[in-house]
């Protein structure tokens, strides 16, 4: 099941906020806990939820247009 928005930008959040004080281990309101073993890691998982979150907000256009013709000029 994919996570919510709201979700995606919490955990980013947490991670983000984790990474500016030092914490390499995080643990999340499941009890699951993740320990990260570098910067470069933390950096490339925050990373993937910007990019999940950026794929959540595209919008679907509203209108679609269709070009059609019978082929004759």
């Amino acid at each position: 099941m994919a996570a919510s928005l709201a979700q995606l930008i919490d955990w980013r959040d947490a991670l983000f906020e984790a990474r500016m004080t030092g914490v390499r281990r995080v643990r999340d309101a499941d009890g699951v806990e993740i320990e990260y073993r570098s910067d470069n890691e933390m950096k490339a998982a925050i990373a993937a939820a910007d990019s999940e979150i950026a794929a959540a907000q595209r919008r679907q256009p509203s209108t679609i247009h269709f070009r059609t013709s019978k082929g004759l000029y």
